[in-house]
C-alpha cells in the first residue's frame, strides 16, 4: 500500500515522501491519525504539482541553512556550571543550556534541533553536539563544560 506522508514520522519518512507500508499500518494508523493519505493516481498528480512548486522555496531554505552552518562551523561553546569538588555537575547540561549559550553568541536556534551525542552531560569536560538545521544540513559544535567559580 502506497501512502503520501503529510508529516515527518521518525524511522518511516519525511513529509511529502511516498512510502510503501503494510496495508494495516496505513489503513489503521497513518490515514486515520492524519499522518498520510492514500497514494492514488490523482493524489500522486496533485503531489507532483505541489512538489514542483515547492522546490524553489525548499532550495532557498536549504541555502539559508547552509549559510548558518558555515557560520557555526568550528564554533566552540563554553558553559559554566556548578560542580562538586570531584568535577561532577549538580544536575546536567542539556540542549536548553546549549541553546541559551548559542543565543548569547547571536545564533537563534531552537533547542529541539540540538542533539547531544552522549546521553547526558554530567561531568566537566569536552563534548560534541549536533545541530540539525535542515533535513540535509547538520553541523557539529564543540561544547566545553567548565566549573563555575
Amino acid at each position: 500500500m502506497e501512502v503520501i506522508l503529510l508529516t515527518d514520522i521518525a524511522n518511516i519518512g519525511h513529509k511529502d515522501d511516498i512510502i510503501d507500508v503494510k496495508p494495516g499500518y496505513g489503513r489503521n494508523y497513518l490515514i486515520p491519525q492524519g499522518y498520510g493519505i492514500l497514494a492514488t493516481e490523482s493524489a500522486k498528480k496533485v503531489h507532483a504539482e505541489n512538489m514542483r512548486q515547492r522546490a524553489h522555496k525548499e532550495a532557498q531554505i536549504k541555502a539559508t541553512a547552509e549559510e548558518l552552518a558555515a557560520k557555526l562551523e568550528g564554533l566552540s561553546l563554553s558553559i559554566a556550571t556548578k560542580t562538586s569538588s570531584t568535577g561532577k555537575i549538580f544536575g546536567s547540561v542539556n540542549s536548553i543550556m546549549i541553546a541559551e549559550s548559542l543565543t548569547e553568541k547571536g545564533f537563534d536556534i531552537d533547542r529541539k534541533k540540538i542533539l547531544i551525542k552522549s546521553d547526558a552531560i554530567k561531568e566537566v569536560g569536552s563534548y560534541s553536539a549536533t545541530i540539525k538545521l535542515h533535513r540535509e544540513v547538520k553541523v557539529d559544535i564543540a561544547v566545553e563544560v567548565v566549573s563555575e567559580k
